[in-house]
């Protein structure tokens, strides 16, 4: 999973579709939508090197059925060329209801995969996330938001492929419940993997909790989270530990300015505590599309200051 814990909106149940309208008619709607990276990269580990990368190259489709004026079904595929490589993204059946939410069954993402903060591009606060693949070939999901109150839940099992996360044959089963107070949004997360297979070195139980809290003050936005992985057993490439985020950003007219720090204490016995952060500026040169440059640091060993320049768009 490439994540680059850009807060990510809360998407209201039942709510439009985002992206373009290709139609909209006779209760059936058609919305596309997509995005783009590229960027000239220079990563932190000692003796990186310059070098361009496609990150995101992505379009999907989006169609809905309206059976009542409060229910509509419909299906969602995705197709990704990241990294030049072609694959299908997302691809599930969904049921949407103004008053009850949405439940999604499907290839599709798990709620956890919406955690994390900071307006980063490509250094941000990583470590809670490392090998973590929230979601799949089989999985189910349910939303709940009324714009004061929001929850969710999702499961996914993976009986077809293996997983670094979970293994081949391991399942996932994660939610979250979040309320939002004028500027204030909290949110708790929590999750559980029961681990097996080649992933996994021992049988596993693999506990997740996040914490997160943002506040908007006029062009600043303030946000801190706290990130905890706890297994029993062995896993080979999940990093044990809890993390502590603090980020902020402050826009103005087509300027984004961003900053953020976390440090995270390892579970793994001799592994040193590390510190992770970034700075970043971003510039709206049209609408939905940023230029940015972002220098990221760490305090690891044989590492250097990360450099990146970049172009990104989205509909």
């Amino acid at each position: 999973m490439k994540k680059t814990l850009v807060a990510l909106a809360v998407l209201a149940a039942g709510s439009a579709q985002a992206g373009i309208t290709l139609y909209d008619q006779d209760d059936v709607s058609v919305s596309l939508g997509g995005d783009l990276e590229v960027v000239y990269l220079k990563g932190t580990a000692d003796g990186s090197e310059f070098g361009q990368e496609l990150q995101d190259a992505d379009f999907s489709f989006d169609v809905r059925y309206a059976t009542t004026s409060d229910f509509s079904v419909g299906a969602f595929w995705e197709f990704s060329g990241d990294k030049g490589q072609a694959d299908t993204g997302n691809a599930y059946f969904g049921f949407y209801s103004d008053n009850y939410g949405s439940l999604k069954v499907g290839k599709l993402d798990t709620v956890l995969d919406d955690a994390g903060i900071g307006s980063d591009y490509q250094f941000g606060v990583s470590d809670f996330f490392d090998n973590a693949d929230f979601g799949g070939k089989e999985s189910a999901r349910y939303d709940f938001d009324n714009g004061d109150f929001y929850a969710g839940l999702g499961f996914s099992q993976n009986k077809s492929s293996g997983k670094d996360f979970y293994g081949e044959d391991g399942t996932l089963i994660d939610g979250r419940v979040g309320a939002r107070f004028a500027d204030l949004d909290v949110v708790a997360y929590a999750g559980q993997a029961d681990a097996k297979g080649d992933a996994v070195d021992n049988s596993n139980k693999i506990t997740l909790l996040a914490l997160e809290a943002s506040y908007a003050l006029d062009a600043v936005n303030v946000q801190i989270g706290y990130y905890d992985i706890a297994a029993k057993g062995s896993i080979k490439n999940t990093k044990g530990g809890n993390t502590f985020a603090l980020a902020a950003d402050y826009t103005v007219e087509a300027w984004t300015f961003a900053a953020g720090v976390d440090t995270t204490d390892f579970d793994l016995a001799g592994k040193e505590d590390e510190v992770h952060g970034f700075v970043n500026a971003g510039y709206g040169i049209a609408p939905n599309t940023t230029l940015y440059a972002e220098v990221g640091f760490t305090d690891v060993d044989n590492s250097e200051t990360g450099l990146a320049f970049g172009v990104k768009a989205d509909f």
